[in-house]
């Protein structure tokens, strides 16, 4: 086996018995984002399952600050840890404990890695649609703020659960998505308003972000992926027994719940 996939494989066996560490073993350990990366796309194979899509960590100052990192980071969304909302999700062995909302994109077209980066504009064409979601990030390692960003993204940019709404009108096009309001509540109490300006700025900005960083690393999105664009406000912090609903308004809402 590769060092990549001796990595990818520490890491699930990490995740499927609900185990941390403070780093990976020295031998495994990522001394690179590419290196990171190359083991975070083994983790597919190592599972079975399918990448089903992306995620972008940190795209907000609030999420740089919760996983100690300085700038986005990309992650793989694992087929068999995606639903659709509304979503029911256990917390059990969960760390952060915390969901975000967050604007998401299901592509029409693959954009396949190449030189020149790609347009926000052609990126923007080659999306389906867009989504309300909501992650639930988690991490294999302890003090995931301290093992910094090539340790993070092998560990697929702390990816645990993600549920998405249906497709939202077509309307969103030409919408100021930067300054579309996301009410979040728990349990039917407001705890905060996110805005798409949190996400780079923009949430298209994110996405074009996420096509053009796994482009030049070698990798690329596909038809029928997700990317979701990360937390439009600070994390919210959740418990078993919870539920929890983002609402974009026209776009739809999505809402998740855990078990007691």
């Amino acid at each position: 086996m590769s060092a990549s996939r001796d990595t990818a494989g520490f890491i699930w066996e990490l995740w499927s018995h609900r185990r941390r560490v403070s780093a990976l073993p020295a031998a495994l350990r990522p001394a690179s984002l590419e290196e990171g990366f190359a083991a975070q796309c083994e983790l597919p194979a190592i599972t079975g399952q399918a990448r089903a899509g992306w995620k972008i960590a940190a795209t907000s100052t609030a999420g740089q600050a919760h996983i100690g990192v300085d700038g986005p980071l990309p992650g793989t969304l694992l087929a068999g840890r995606v639903s659709p909302s509304p979503a029911r999700f256990s917390l059990e062995g969960n760390l952060m404990r915390v969901a975000e909302a967050e604007f998401a994109f299901r592509m029409a077209r693959a954009l396949p890695p190449r030189a020149a980066d790609y347009t926000e504009d052609e990126v923007l064409a080659a999306v389906g649609s867009m989504h309300p979601a909501i992650e639930i990030p988690d991490s294999r390692f302890e003090d995931f703020a301290r093992v910094g960003a090539a340790q993070l993204v092998a560990d697929s940019a702390c990816a645990s659960w993600f549920t998405w709404g249906a497709a939202a009108p077509e309307s969103w096009r030409h919408t100021d998505l930067a300054q579309h309001p996301v009410p979040v509540a728990v349990n039917g109490a407001p705890v905060g308003v996110g805005r798409g300006s949190s996400v780079l700025g923009d949430p298209r900005i994110a996405l074009t972000w996420l096509a053009n960083a796994v482009s030049r690393l070698g990798c690329g999105l596909g038809a029928g992926e997700i990317v979701t664009t990360g937390t439009c406000l600070a994390p919210v912090a959740i418990a078993p027994g919870d539920t929890v609903v983002a609402d974009f308004g026209p776009f739809g809402r999505a809402e998740v719940s855990f078990p007691a």
